[in-house]
């Protein structure tokens, strides 16, 4: 009886130091704190690891698509009147992007690298091929008119010379043309005058099949917030640019692929030579990508905001004090003097009048905003989507009929769409990661859990124990033998 009784006493000790122990290993935060740091340890570049095997060669397909704007009434706008232009597309190309020259430095805590890019067309992902014609505005012409345009005798030899070649403000180009580039007749014709100028352009020539020069990464070894992060690009500061280029932000591995532990208040930065700047994306939601559990940024509204709303943005008035409103941005100085601007596609979140100027923008969140959906415990892309539109400057100048009488606009040439996935293989592993991690975070609940039930089982057997020594009595028999 006495055995009986310590085995139940022992039960109800055993519930309660069960319990004492869950619950402060519930506000102690103890297993999660374990969790992460067993990611951060493996979050390095370094020979051998999973973190530099996906850094050097994304294993999630990256693509890029392309929407151009066809102009339905050049000979109207030209009178003065509001563009139309349908989308076509899209233009896919599947992207391959490896880390090449790889070389560690400092005892592995720097990593120098190029990145060469590859597009190659996907002809069963597009809308045709890339022979497709689009008629659009003559980029070149444009430019060369912007700049000779207070130059009068300049001014007149290039007119005279567009009148006699029947050079136009609007063009018809081949898909292929417009993107990887064509010999343009009046910028051969200006290298007289310039023998240094190139007389091939295109949206993207000299894009494919090279790299923009050599970076230099941290690798995580000294600190698990530095992984990837560049610190320096051709031998000048990065600025703390959290990608390679352009849009390494959405490769699934270069630049921004890793941060470990991501919190919802942080703010992910990136680089983007398109708008010769860094980017920034702020949280926006939850989400679930192939059942794994991710957290949404996107670029807030400030990015392409006028200076009353982000004094930021003033290198973005050229001139100096011109300034173009919210929702665009002039990247002329950085793009050889080019009138381009860039903006969200379809003019997402710019101005209204950017959107009323042409016929055929429907600015649309699902479609044309920037995201990017990490996995927070460890910093993973999921799912990513960079889209950035290419706009030009177009205005009636005098000195130049081919102009006509044309509206002062911004007008939208093509959007691209650069986005990327989490490969099947990635999706496993994470899986593993997330059920080890419910698991090791759960244990001071299951202790909590299991107290209870002790708790409980005691209670039961106390009861069991002490029974009323009436009611013994009265279980005896009226009459003995």
């Amino acid at each position: 009886m006495l055995l009986k009784s310590c085995c139940i006493y022992s039960i109800g000790v055993f519930s309660i130091l069960t319990l004492i122990v869950g619950i402060s290993l519930v506000l102690s935060n103890v297993f999660p704190h374990f969790v992460q740091s067993m990611v951060k340890k493996e979050v390095v570049l370094k020979n051998g690891t999973e973190a530099f095997e996906a850094w050097e060669n994304p294993p999630a397909p990256i693509y890029m698509q392309f929407y151009f704007f066809n102009l339905t009434n050049p000979l109207e706008v030209l009178d003065g009147e509001r563009p139309a232009v349908v989308e076509i597309g899209p233009y896919t190309y599947r992207e391959y992007r490896p880390m090449e020259h790889v070389n560690f430095q400092d005892n592995g805590t720097k990593v120098t690298a190029v990145n060469t890019k590859t597009y190659i067309f996907e002809r069963n992902m597009s809308r045709g091929p890339e022979s497709d014609l689009i008629r659009t505005v003559n980029i070149p012409a444009m430019t060369v008119m912007e700049r000779f345009k207070n130059d009068s005798f300049m001014a007149n030899v290039i007119s005279s010379y567009m009148r006699g070649t029947n050079e136009n403000l609007f063009t018809t180009r081949t898909v292929g043309e417009l993107l990887w580039g064509y010999e343009d007749g009046l910028l051969k014709a200006l290298r007289n005058f310039q023998p240094d100028l190139d007389d091939v352009f295109g949206l993207f020539y000299k894009n494919n099949a090279s790299n923009d020069g050599e970076y230099v990464f941290f690798t995580g070894q000294q600190n698990y917030k530095d992984f990837a992060k560049v610190d320096t690009w051709n031998g000048e500061s990065s600025l703390n640019w959290w990608t390679s280029d352009e849009c390494n932000m959405i490769n699934g591995t270069n630049g921004a692929s890793f941060h470990p532990v991501i919190t919802k208040n942080e703010t992910l930065y990136m680089f983007s030579s398109d708008l010769c700047r860094s980017l920034y994306a702020m949280y926006e939601d939850d989400v679930t990508v192939k059942g794994i559990p991710g957290y949404r940024f996107s670029l807030p509204s400030n990015v392409f905001a006028n200076i009353t709303l982000n004094p930021a943005n003033a290198g973005f008035c050229v001139p100096s004090g011109n300034c173009m409103g919210s929702g665009v941005l002039n990247v002329s100085p950085c793009k050889q003097g080019a009138p381009i601007i860039m903006s969200s596609p379809h003019f997402y979140q710019a101005d209204e009048k950017f959107v009323q100027d042409v016929f055929g923008m429907r600015p649309n969140k699902e479609q044309h905003q920037t995201t990017i959906d990490i996995n927070p415990l460890t910093g993973i892309i999921l799912q990513a989507a960079k889209r950035l539109q290419v706009n030009v400057y177009v205005e009636k100048i005098p000195t130049f009929s081919q102009t006509g009488t044309v509206r002062t606009m911004v007008f939208p040439v093509v959007y691209l769409n650069e986005s990327v996935i989490i490969d099947e293989t990635s999706v496993l592993k994470l899986q593993m990661i997330v059920a080890k991690q419910n698991v090791v975070v759960n244990i001071p609940f299951m202790l909590i859990g299991l107290g209870i039930i002790l708790g409980g089982v005691f209670m039961f057997l106390m009861c069991r124990q002490k029974v009323p020594e009436s009611t013994a009595a009265e279980r005896q028999p009226l009459l003995s033998s």
